[in-house]
């Protein structure tokens, strides 16, 4: 499965500290394979965090994005001999990085961890809606659907994109906006790289959660309240051991 990725070396790093100036300069290899006809490389110069200049591979020539940049790009443009050096930085940067990328780290996979929960529906609405969240997968391109009994649901469901966790792995949301009805089964499917078959996450509609809540806190207190009443009955037993019933007139 092809993955996208980024890859930015930091080549150098100027600095002024009496006048804040900041310069630096970036190596960049864009790709979605390791073809060498899916890398561009991008060599991208920056001043107090603004491009003023960069060269693609896919453009062959440098292109400048400042009145200081474009002059810079058109004095290098026509340097052969820079041209030609920086031409060599795929080669020489991406190839060989991107190749050790896919075999430590964007050929590896991560199973997903799936939760699913309902929640109130919008305002107003005699729906009932519930959200199946994807956690902690990896590569990036996951399917998320929706079954009712069985059968694909579409048009009632909504899901974000990919978002990436900050720590390589992923996250996605889907939510099925639906009319209960008894007895029916509801599943969220997840397919991903990571997984040999498709994952099957089972909603329990017998009860919806809040009503379940309700009888688990309603049993609690019958207990109690058996367990009192029980421990009341003896104690008034025991009391009445040790006395005696005078009559009178």
């Amino acid at each position: 499965m092809a993955a996208l990725a980024l890859v930015a070396c930091l080549l150098f790093l100027t600095f002024s500290v009496t006048d804040g100036y900041l310069y630096h300069m970036e190596h960049v290899c864009v790709f979605n394979s390791s073809d060498p006809n899916d890398i561009e490389y991008l060599q991208i110069y920056n001043y107090n965090k603004l491009k003023i200049y960069s060269f693609s591979s896919t453009l062959d020539m440098f292109v400048g994005y400042t009145e200081f940049g474009i002059k810079q790009a058109t004095y290098l443009n026509n340097d052969k001999d820079i041209i030609a050096d920086v031409r060599a930085n795929k080669e020489r940067l991406c190839f060989h990085n991107i190749k050790l990328d896919y075999e430590t780290a964007l050929t590896k996979s991560a199973k997903p961890y799936v939760r699913l929960h309902s929640e109130s529906p919008p305002e107003g609405s005699h729906s009932a809606m519930l959200v199946c969240i994807v956690y902690d997968f990896y590569p990036k391109q996951i399917r998320v659907t929706w079954l009712r009994d069985g059968q694909e649901a579409t048009g009632e469901v909504t899901s974000t994109d990919e978002m990436p966790d900050g720590d390589w792995y992923y996250q996605v949301h889907s939510h099925l906006v639906y009319t209960p009805k008894s007895g029916e089964k509801i599943t969220c499917v997840v397919e991903h790289a990571s997984l040999d078959k498709p994952l099957h996450v089972d909603w329990d509609t017998s009860l919806p959660k809040s009503e379940k809540n309700k009888l688990a806190i309603g049993g609690a207190g019958l207990t109690l309240g058996v367990v009192l009443s029980l421990g009341g009955f003896l104690y008034y037993r025991k009391q009445c051991r040790g006395r005696i019933l005078v009559p009178t007139d």
